[in-house]
């Protein structure tokens, strides 16, 4: 699905808003790299893609900002095994 993903730098947070519901990306940068500590997704919006696109957006933006992606959220370390093209 295609969904339209807000970044706000200033919270170090990538956001999706459907229906009043906010489904977030989390990162920390450090040491050159964007390492996301978290993801969230409220629970009646699971099971869509959210939390996927969400990560893919941030790691987009790792790349295009020559920064190393790394993973503390659970989520996002199986997303990066996943896609190793980001490594």
């Amino acid at each position: 699905m295609n969904y339209k993903i807000t970044h706000y730098p200033n919270k170090q947070r990538f956001e999706i808003e459907i229906g009043g519901m906010t489904a977030y990306a989390e990162y920390y940068l450090h040491d050159g790299s964007l390492d996301i500590i978290h993801t969230f997704v409220p629970p009646a919006l699971e099971g869509q893609g959210i939390a996927g696109a969400l990560t893919e957006a941030a790691y987009e933006y790792a790349k295009a900002n020559e920064l190393k992606p790394k993973a503390t959220c659970s989520y996002a370390v199986v997303w990066l095994k996943r896609h190793p093209e980001y490594l």
